[in-house]
């Protein structure tokens, strides 16, 4: 038989290669049979505490092995994991949670919470490690978001806790049984934790990083003789941003394939990645945590810059506002096909769904007509100036071309004359001063003039979180909101600090 409960794919690995490592991060490294051993512990401790068949169960861990073995035992328990980041503000924990009503939150928790909680970092020893009653929940996991509201939700992953040996893209992904891939994002965010939970179902040794860090990425490539990793465009831009030297310094033979996702990829970062390690090695996917849409290689890429990968007919539609399929070339709407809809659900929101049962998590883009997809930005993101439409993605990837920029965000402020009006906010790389004028001319050459920023700011904190994602509409809110207090964004030619005289122009 072909489908196993993942309890029992974990145990079968730990049978047959018990020794040899499961997960390795800077804190230490468990072996297939203590992982197996461990996480039937927690299976026990969670059942302790009434957690029963098809429960949610919050894991609110950082980085790190017991990570894993948490996961794992809430799958051995028959329950599912509700992944969150392990350090939520209080309220935002506080509403989430809420939202999830779990049996059990497994991390601390940043606010006073009654109900039942093992700490990180619990003792174990009480707890028998015999293997468990085989079991396997009615959904996976279930992954926070904020979404582009910015009011959280869940969303639940209705794919049994079962592995089909069979259809499993274990291969596809670049997966081997007793080889090694890298994982140096949030595991809260659900590109980490589908590639590491599906890589230990494939037998494959992870290893981790606490925090991404670029040269102690090309470190871990080279020791563990890494085969696949999956990365963020922001880590991408930081790797390639170290001295030649310096990545000429590491083996990066064992690479098969680089996959990225989760954000736009500018393209001179793509097609530098390329020309580094080979077409061959370079994978992008693009989906929702919902499902999945498109993939493309390297070597496609090549042929179609910008595209993220030939549609599946039958699996997304670009739609008009009026519901109506748009032409080749036209942007609209990305709507998922209702197949994808079946497998997943929603706490705390509604799908956004289309006549024929479709759905949309609100990216714009457009089909050429060879049938490749290529994205514009979120509805939510779009700036609309003088009844023109702005995607901020574009204008942040030609911002981040430039070679003092670690990276930015670009957002549409209130303008009377215009409606809006474009607002970057920049991240200098490293110990860079502030070159606007540099900044300026270099945008003017890439960018026509409606779409260039009328106003500039820099920021001293990280406008993108571990997963490489930017909180655009929190960014919008904010300025709004200094702006209504008249406060004005345009930069001093000596630094950094934004004037506070008010804004007049909007050209």
């Amino acid at each position: 038989m072909s489908t196993k409960s993942i309890s029992s794919v974990v145990q079968d690995h730990a049978r047959r290669k018990g020794s040899a490592p499961a997960v390795t991060y800077p804190d230490g490294s468990l072996t297939w049979a203590e992982l197996d051993r461990r996480s039937n512990q927690r299976a026990r401790l969670l059942a302790s505490m009434g957690v029963k068949q098809d429960d949610l169960v919050v894991v609110m861990l950082p980085n790190c092995t017991e990570f894993h073995e948490a996961v794992v035992g809430v799958w051995k328990a028959g329950a599912t994991p509700c992944i969150l980041p392990s350090k939520l503000p209080g309220r935002e924990a506080s509403d989430i949670i809420s939202l999830a009503a779990p049996a059990a939150v497994i991390g601390d928790v940043p606010f006073s919470y009654d109900g039942p909680r093992i700490a990180a970092g619990a003792a174990l020893g009480q707890f028998s490690d015999a293997p468990v009653k085989d079991a396997a929940a009615a959904s996976w996991k279930a992954v926070a978001s904020g979404g582009s509201s910015g009011r959280p939700k869940i969303i639940v992953d209705t794919t049994p806790a079962v592995v089909d040996f069979e259809t499993a893209p274990f291969a596809v992904m670049g997966f081997s049984d007793g080889g090694a891939m890298l994982n140096p994002g949030p595991l809260y965010h659900n590109m980490p934790f589908l590639f590491t939970s599906l890589a230990l179902l494939a037998g494959t040794h992870v290893v981790g990083m606490h925090r991404f860090n670029a040269e102690m990425f090309l470190q871990l490539v080279e020791r563990h003789r890494i085969e696949v990793v999956a990365v963020v465009p922001t880590m991408m831009q930081r790797i390639w941003a170290l001295p030649e030297c310096v990545r000429a310094a590491h083996d990066m033979s064992s690479l098969k394939k680089v996959w990225h996702m989760s954000a736009p990829c500018p393209q001179w970062v793509k097609r530098a990645w390329i020309e580094w390690l080979g077409a061959d090695r370079i994978f992008e996917s693009y989906g929702g945590t919902e499902a999945g849409g498109c993939v493309i290689t390297g070597r496609e890429w090549l042929a179609k810059p910008g595209s993220v990968g030939k549609v599946v007919p039958g699996t997304l539609r670009v739609l008009r506002e009026d519901g109506s399929e748009a032409a080749v070339g036209e942007i609209g709407e990305i709507h998922f096909s209702a197949n994808h809809r079946s497998k997943f659900r929603y706490i705390g929101a509604e799908a956004k769904t289309d006549h024929a049962g479709g759905y949309s998590i609100g990216d714009l883009g457009h089909i050429d007509h060879d049938g490749y997809l290529f994205l514009a930005d979120r509805r939510s993101d779009l700036i609309l100036r003088g009844g023109a439409n702005i995607y901020p993605a574009e204008v942040e990837a030609v911002l981040d071309e430039h070679p003092s920029v670690a990276s930015s965000a670009v957002v549409g402020l209130p303008c009377a004359d215009l409606g809006e009006r474009v607002h970057a906010i920049i991240e200098l790389r490293g110990a860079e001063k502030l070159d606007l004028a540099a900044i300026v001319a270099h945008v003017e050459e890439r960018l026509t003039k409606y779409k260039r920023p009328a106003s500039y700011e820099v920021s001293d904190k990280p406008l993108r979180d571990d997963a490489g994602k930017v909180r655009r509409s929190l960014l919008k809110e904010q300025r709004r909101a200094w702006l209504a207090a008249g406060r004005a964004f345009e930069l001093r030619p000596d630094g950094i600090a934004i004037t506070q005289r008010r804004a007049t122009e909007c050209s």
